[in-house]
């Protein structure tokens, strides 16, 4: 089925679900965490705005680690610093939260920057097949992060269980991972000479477009990731709705990312997909800032909608590099300078909201980030190389 082999596929696929419940789940239970923590307003900015920074440095960090210790290996050691900062962080105060929060970004941010480089590298043939997969497999944790953790939450005794319960999931994910890149019959593991030194691409003003799209895009995704929720429960939602709805705007990209990543691999250029799917956010954070109570729903689908070009950032850093080298290379300064500049979003959304009493300047700034996103995007789209 694949060429990197169907055991594989799946562990590719159980890692990504790890890759956003740690976020999307905060959403949903932050008013709750707050309460029970004694914790002010800074602190949620804090901890909307920590995944970013984290993922920005050890995203950078990222291949020198899989030419260290191998590209296999680099991601096991991802996802078991992953379980271990999704436990750590339900265990005590406000501190302890940020700090198990950290833990957990960072193991995210590694396995973010090199899953792109394993299908690159071992689904060649089916490059936008895997991404559209593998991005479809992102916003189903999404997904199941925010809906799912208030009614665990509420079943089992508190917010505690229901954000340390995706330990377990982290905690197969990387079982699974360890078996597949060992017993895959007739080939070769992933090691270290899987992925070689680079060379720098910080002179190549391509690979700052790339790095700019993913960027705005991403930080569009953690705006809406961190504060969506608690924009909905302001708007007369209830809160077990708002997760609902933050699960929907994850779960609505996902035929977005099946389909179209495979289609945009076959053409020339990404450009115009990339423009009209911002369009969709356009009118969703439109819908929100003016009259977020008039069609909660509907703002929140088309802002998911909006949200889905994050498959095609993944098919640009792979489509935009020659070899694995260079995939790896573009995919960590993408991720890496790229989520540096969204961590700056939400911690920015969360200091208008309190200093302006009203979503209305957040949202306008949010609106710029998403314009921003369609002008690199489409520059970023144009079939080129670093």
């Amino acid at each position: 089925m694949f060429g990197g082999g169907l055991l594989l596929a799946v562990a590719v696929v159980l890692a990504a679900l790890n890759l956003r419940p740690s976020i999307t789940s905060v959403g949903a239970v932050l008013d709750e965490m707050r309460l029970t923590l004694g914790a002010p307003a800074a602190w949620a900015s804090a901890l909307t705005t920590l995944p970013g920074l984290c993922f920005a440095v050890a995203g950078l960090a990222a291949p020198a680690l899989a030419r260290r210790i191998g590209l296999n290996a680099a991601i096991g050691t991802a996802l078991a610093v992953l379980t271990a900062g999704l436990v750590l962080r339900v265990v005590n105060g406000p501190l302890v939260v940020l700090g198990g929060t950290l833990v957990a970004s960072a193991g995210i941010a590694l396995a973010n920057v090199l899953i792109p480089v394993v299908v690159k590298a071992s689904f060649a043939a089916r490059i936008g097949l895997m991404t559209g997969i593998y991005t479809a497999a992102l916003q189903t944790g999404g997904a199941l992060g925010s809906s799912v953790t208030p009614p665990v939450g509420d079943a089992l005794g508190g917010w505690r269980f229901g954000l340390g319960g995706w330990a377990v999931l982290a905690a197969v994910a990387l079982v699974v991972w360890i078996v597949a890149t060992r017993t895959i019959p007739g080939r070769p593991k992933l090691s270290s000479g899987s992925v070689t030194r680079g060379r720098s691409l910080l002179r190549s003003p391509l690979a700052w477009i790339v790095t700019l799209f993913f960027g705005t895009q991403a930080c569009f995704a953690y705006i809406m990731m961190g504060w969506l929720p608690q924009v909905l429960m302001d708007a007369g939602v209830t809160r077990t709705s708002a997760g609902f709805m933050m699960g929907l705007v994850s779960l609505v990209g996902l035929p977005v990312s099946l389909l179209v990543p495979p289609l945009a691999a076959r053409r020339g250029g990404q450009s115009w997909w990339i423009v009209v799917l911002g369009a969709f956010g356009v009118i969703g954070i439109t819908g929100l800032m003016l009259a977020p109570s008039a069609a909660p729903l509907l703002w929140s689908v088309l802002a998911g909608i909006g949200m889905s070009v994050f498959s095609l950032a993944i098919t640009t850093i792979a489509l935009r590099a020659r070899t694995s080298e260079d995939t790896a290379t573009l995919s960590g300064m993408a991720q890496g300078l790229g989520y540096l500049l969204a961590a700056a979003g939400p911690f920015a959304f969360g200091v208008l909201r309190d200093v302006t009493g009203g979503w209305t300047a957040s949202f306008a700034l949010l609106l710029v980030v998403v314009i921003g996103q369609m002008v690199f995007g489409w520059l970023a789209g144009r079939p080129r190389y670093v």
